[in-house]
């Protein structure tokens, strides 16, 4: 089975569960007096936060009336949801937190993601990536191992990488690392990145002047494909900040942030213009 990991399939069994117990009339508590669970387990399945065994999925999908054929995906989705992805393995160096955005960047078939004021951890070299982690966190080596892991989804073919789309601030670009040889490979790196056919990487320049996305912070919106008989998982914006992240799959607040993104790209560089610029960048790193 392609190493998608087990986030979204256990996101799936919690969301389908969840729909099938409203559509039966039966109230959390209800549904958790019936089947013996604590409330507490109830409330962890529904949201995705732990795998679901067999049994239990056989006894809930007996309580809601599920059909035969939506008990056999939920049976299916449960024994996905116990796999674990390769991150697992770096328990030491990837907080709790961001284990669920791994998991769910790995089953994307999209990402979306503004960076107004850093390079996303999908295109940082090595070198940008050690000083990042240093600055913010003084992680070592570990953590930049993770990173250069999670790149590989953008080369992987089974599953088929995921479309990668990334609008930066002319600022990051600017604001560059102490290892000034390692800033010039990191500018370098999104403009030989950007020839790959999944990915594009396209800036905005100071001239486009002050933008709706301002005080929207860095941000990612990720589309994902259909997990076989099931519903697709529904678009994710991830926002993360100094304790934690947010997901946000509101309909209204994936619509307020894909209206943004619409704004970002009507400002934005060209691909090759993004290329020029990040060039002229580069040439005047070497001159100073």
């Amino acid at each position: 089975m392609p190493d998608t990991g087990s986030t979204v399939p256990r996101r799936q069994v919690g969301r389908l569960m969840r729909q099938l117990r409203e559509r039966a009339g039966i109230t959390l508590m209800a549904a958790a007096e019936e089947l013996e669970f604590s409330r507490a387990r109830m409330y962890r399945i529904e949201n995705g936060e732990v795998p679901v065994r067999k049994h239990d999925v056989i006894a809930m999908c007996t309580v809601y009336r599920a059909t035969p054929r939506m008990t056999e995906v939920l049976i299916g989705l449960a024994q996905e949801s116990k796999a674990k992805g390769w991150w697992h393995a770096y328990g030491d160096v990837v907080p709790a937190w961001f284990e669920l955005y791994v998991g769910m960047e790995q089953a994307a078939s999209r990402l979306r993601s503004f960076a107004p004021t850093v390079i996303p951890g999908l295109l940082q070299s090595p070198e940008y990536a050690e000083c990042v982690f240093h600055t913010w966190a003084g992680s070592g080596r570990g953590a930049v191992t993770v990173r250069m892991e999670r790149q590989r989804l953008l080369t992987r073919s089974d599953p088929p990488a995921p479309i990668l789309d990334v609008i930066v601030d002319e600022g990051v670009l600017r604001r560059a690392i102490p290892d000034r040889l390692g800033m010039r490979k990191q500018l370098a790196h999104l403009v030989n990145v950007s020839t790959r056919p999944n990915v594009c990487v396209r800036v905005i320049p100071f001239a486009a002047g002050p933008h709706k996305a301002a005080s929207s912070g860095q941000f990612t919106i990720l589309d994902f494909p259909a997990v076989g008989a099931a519903s697709p998982e529904p678009t994710t914006i991830y926002c993360e900040n100094l304790t934690g992240a947010l997901y946000l799959d509101k309909l209204a607040e994936v619509k307020a942030y894909e209206s943004t993104w619409v704004e970002l790209e009507a400002i934005a560089l060209s691909q090759d213009e993004s290329d020029d610029l990040i060039r002229s960048v580069i040439k005047e790193s070497d001159v100073e």
